[in-house]
């Protein structure tokens, strides 16, 4: 079984810096590309950040970059979704994504496995 879980989630204060985790378990995570997707209720899940299987290279969505930074630590088996400056629109459901593509993607539908998610609220 190849699983992820994602971690770090909760209620945080406009401005705040926490930082998310996705652990993996039944694979190595250094053979896989790993996107982290968010999904607001009501809207489309949407994807926010993604980073190489070697980790030199990433990409985010417009609405977090300069405040999000996504990395990796192989030997840990994890990747990291460091959040600054958070806002209530940054409210929602995080997921970390694993795939076998070379190449990174925001695109859901690239992805092979997938993490239960972690609530992340943005509240005063």
């Amino acid at each position: 079984q190849l699983q992820l879980v994602e971690s770090g989630g909760g209620l945080v204060q406009p401005g705040g810096s926490p930082r998310l985790s996705c652990a993996a378990s039944g694979f190595t995570l250094d053979d896989y590309a790993i996107g982290w997707f968010r999904q607001a209720p009501g809207k489309e899940r949407e994807g926010v950040s993604c980073i190489s299987s070697s980790g030199s290279s990433t990409n985010s969505a417009d609405s977090v970059k300069g405040r999000f930074t996504i990395s990796r630590d192989n030997a840990k088996n994890t990747v990291y979704l460091q959040m600054n400056s958070l806002k209530p629109e940054d409210t929602a459901v995080y997921y970390c994504a694993a795939t076998t593509w070379t190449t990174m993607s925001l695109v859901r539908d690239t992805y092979d496995y997938w993490g239960q998610g972690t609530q992340v609220t943005v509240s005063s």
